[in-house]
Parts: C-alpha cells; sequence; structure tokens
C-alpha cells in the first residue's frame, strides 16, 4: 500500500472518529433541551452518557494528537512529542531492533532452515533462467573489458613478463626441450634426411670429385686411374652415407646421439650458454620492445574476448552454459555438496549478523535521526495513525459509559 492510500485510509478513519464526537454533541444539546422542556428520568442519563463521551473523545484526540502535531497549532509543553523526540526514538528503536531481534537466539533457527543450494538448482534448472544469467555474466564481462585501462594491463604484462624472463634460465628451458625430443628419438629423421641429401650430393657431383681428384694427382699417373679412384671415392661415400640413411643402429647416428646429449647437458649446466641466453633475451626484448609486445598481446585476447563475448552460441558462451548446467546437476544429485555449501552459507550469514548487529543498530538509528522531525511524525502517522483513531473512538464509548456509570451511582446513592 503506498503513502496516498494510507492517507486516505488514515482521513476516512479520522472522519469516523469525528463523526461520533459530533453525534456525542448533538445528542447532549438534544438532552439538555429537553431537561428544560420535557424533563424525564432517561434524559439525565442520556445527557450524562453523551457528556462523559464528549470529554472522553477530546481527551483521546488530544493525546493523539500530541503525538504527531501541536493541538490545534498551540504550542502546548509536551505536545509534538514525535518531532521532538527523533533522536532519542531512533537511538531506541535501533537498541530495540538489535536486543529483540538480532540476537543468537532469535536468528538461530531462520539461519538453520536456509537451503540455498536447492533453490539455486531449481532455478538453474529453467532453461529461461540459465540463459539469463549467462546473457548478464557475459555482459558483465565486457563491460570490465570496455572499462578496464589498456595502458595499466599492458603495463603490468610487461612488468610480470619482464620478472618472469629475469627469473626464468632460457638456457634449462631449451636444453629440457632438446632432451625431451632426443628421447624421444626426433633427431634420427634429421639424421636420415642428413645422410639422404649428402648421399645424392656426392651422386649428383661426381664430376666436380673426378675433378678435385685430377687436380690433386701426379703428372704421371694416368687419367684413367685418377677417373677409377673418383668413382671409387663418390661409390664410397655414397655408399657410407646410404648405409647411415638405411640402419638406425649404425655407429655414427650413436655417436651423433652421444654428442648431441653431451651438447645439450652442457647447454643447461655451462654458465657460458646462461649468459648468452640471458643476453640474447635482453637483446631481443629491450624494455620498449617488451612493453610493445605486452600491448599488441592485450589487444589481440581483448579483442578476441568481446568478439567471443558479443557472439550468440560463441565457445565462452557455451562453456558458460555447460558449466551452470553442471553446477545444477551436481547441486540436484550431491547431498554432501549441498551440504558444505548450505553449511557455509549458514555459517557465514550467522556470523556477518551478529558481528554487523551494532551497525544495522546504527543504521536505524541514525537514518531515523537524520529524517526531517515533521517528515519521520508524518510517515508515523500514515503507519499507527489509523490504529491511534480507534482510541479516540473507544474513548468516546468507554467515556460515555463511565460517565453513564457515575450518574447511575449517584442517584442510586442520593
Amino acid at each position: 500500500m503506498n503513502d496516498k492510500d494510507k492517507a486516505a485510509q488514515l482521513k476516512a478513519h479520522k472522519r469516523l472518529a469525528t463523526g461520533l464526537f459530533m453525534l456525542m454533541l448533538a445528542l447532549y444539546i438534544v438532552m439538555v433541551w429537553l431537561t428544560k422542556t420535557r424533563p424525564a428520568v432517561w434524559v439525565g442519563y442520556v445527557q450524562a452518557f453523551s457528556e462523559a463521551a464528549m470529554i472522553g473523545a477530546l481527551a483521546d484526540w488530544f493525546a493523539v494528537t500530541a503525538l504527531f502535531h501541536h493541538p490545534l497549532g498551540i504550542p502546548i509543553p509536551h505536545t509534538n512529542l514525535i518531532e521532538k523526540g527523533k533522536k532519542s526514538i531512533g537511538n531506541n528503536l535501533g537498541t530495540f531492533v538489535v536486543s529483540n531481534f538480532l540476537t543468537a537466539g532469535n536468528i538461530r533457527p531462520y539461519i538453520q532452515k536456509l537451503s540455498v543450494s536447492a533453490y539455486a538448482a531449481q532455478w538453474l534448472e529453467q532453461p529461461k533462467n540459465k540463459g539469463l544469467l549467462v546473457t548478464e555474466i557475459t555482459r558483465m564481462l565486457a563491460d570490465i573489458l570496455h572499462k578496464v585501462d589498456d595502458r595499466s594491463i599492458s603495463a603490468f604484462i610487461a612488468r610480470k613478463g619482464s620478472a618472469l624472463l629475469a627469473d626464468v634460465k632460457l638456457n634449462v628451458i631449451v636444453g629440457n626441450a632438446l632432451h625431451y625430443f632426443l628421447d624421444k628419438g626426433s633427431h634420427e629423421e634429421i639424421v636420415t634426411l642428413l645422410a639422404r641429401k649428402i648421399k645424392a650430393f656426392i651422386s649428383e657431383n661426381e664430376a666436380l670429385v673426378r675433378e678435385k681428384v685430377q687436380g690433386e694427382s701426379y703428372f704421371f699417373i694416368p687419367k684413367f686411374v685418377d677417373n677409377k679412384l673418383a668413382e671409387k671415392i663418390t661409390s664410397g661415400l655414397a655408399g657410407y652415407f646410404e648405409e647411415i640413411e638405411q640402419d638406425p643402429t649404425h655407429r655414427i647416428r650413436a655417436e651423433i646421439s652421444t654428442q648431441l646429449y653431451l651438447f645439450v647437458e652442457k647447454l643447461r649446466t655451462d654458465p657460458r650458454w646462461e649468459e648468452e641466453f640471458r643476453r640474447l633475451s635482453g637483446s631481443m626484448l629491450s624494455s620498449g620492445k617488451l612493453e610493445e609486445y605486452a600491448a599488441a598481446a592485450w589487444q589481440s585476447l581483448k579483442s578476441t574476448l568481446l568478439h567471443e563475448l558479443a557472439s550468440e552460441g560463441s565457445a565462452l558462451s557455451s562453456y558458460f552454459s555447460k558449466t551452470l548446467e553442471e553446477l545444477a546437476g551436481n547441486l540436484k544429485a550431491d547431498p554432501v555438496l549441498q551440504q558444505k555449501i548450505d553449511g557455509w552459507i549458514r555459517h557465514t550469514a550467522y556470523k556477518y549478523i551478529l558481528r554487523n548487529a551494532t551497525q544495522v543498530g546504527a543504521l536505524i538509528s541514525n537514518t531515523v535521526g537524520n529524517w526531517q522531525g515533521a517528515e519521520l511524525s508524518r510517515k508515523l502517522e500514515l503507519e499507527v495513525g489509523k490504529d491511534l483513531q480507534f482510541i479516540r473512538i473507544n474513548g468516546t464509548i468507554v467515556g460515555g459509559l463511565v460517565g453513564l456509570l457515575i450518574y447511575a451511582l449517584t442517584e442510586l446513592i442520593g
């Protein structure tokens, strides 16, 4: 019910109480006239009733009005009590709420009834609610990304990247990576490829070998001998590299693997290589370049995230939806999880309410104390004024009955 409706109800009850008073006034006037013109025994009784009823009505009207206003606008002492005592009212109301409502004994039964997990599971099971939550999550994340300071994020990434590079030993990382590939035998493919390429090169350049042999031969050795020797050298070398290519257990392969392992170990442990990699990373990632890379990386990530958040059915939205669906299923099917979540919520709510009970009292006290006096009176009168009008009505009736009783006793004694 809004304030307009409350004001209309208050006005109607005031009219009722005032109308009853006017009725008693009219009845009194009639009884006084009858006393002078047509005296009768019953007239005295009715006159006593109406007279006492008017007194009761006026007394209670004064009492009720004095709570919220000065009666008839006259600043009579101890009237307009609400406006004058708003500070003490606020303090007393805050203390009353804290002392009678926010106590451990009062809130514990309500806290123990909290069952948020079951309600959350039922709510999330509804496709409409799940879609609404996903939409709100994506909208909130997109809003955060739009409002974030890009330069601060880029500077943060650059600082963390610089600190990471300073702490990381690149020679160890590279060495471990090479050791991993060696253990997998990935280098064997390279050896095979090199052997094949060298064999092909030798076979395709036999004329070059012949030329070299003739150039180094003596003048008295026949040319056909040099040619035969060049042919043997070419075929021998080609055959040797073909053996390396075809035989996975060739001793050259084993020797190459051994030397590579030794190189990797030296790469990981030799301080000279550590310094070389540090100098290399420093030259490639200077302060300006690192900030430039960080800014580019952040812009790329931000653009991708915004695109994903703005697209219906995107991978990110599907992930949120699937996660919420799994959460709803777990909440519904796992009583242990329900107990854990509800227990944590109950414990947290219990502690939070008790810890902040004083602040609640202070909030009530300050809120009421900061209201304008007339505004506080108006609010309270709208809330309880309608019921207080029944005091006037009851005062009229009870006053009349008391007056009638006194008159009857007086007549009896007389």
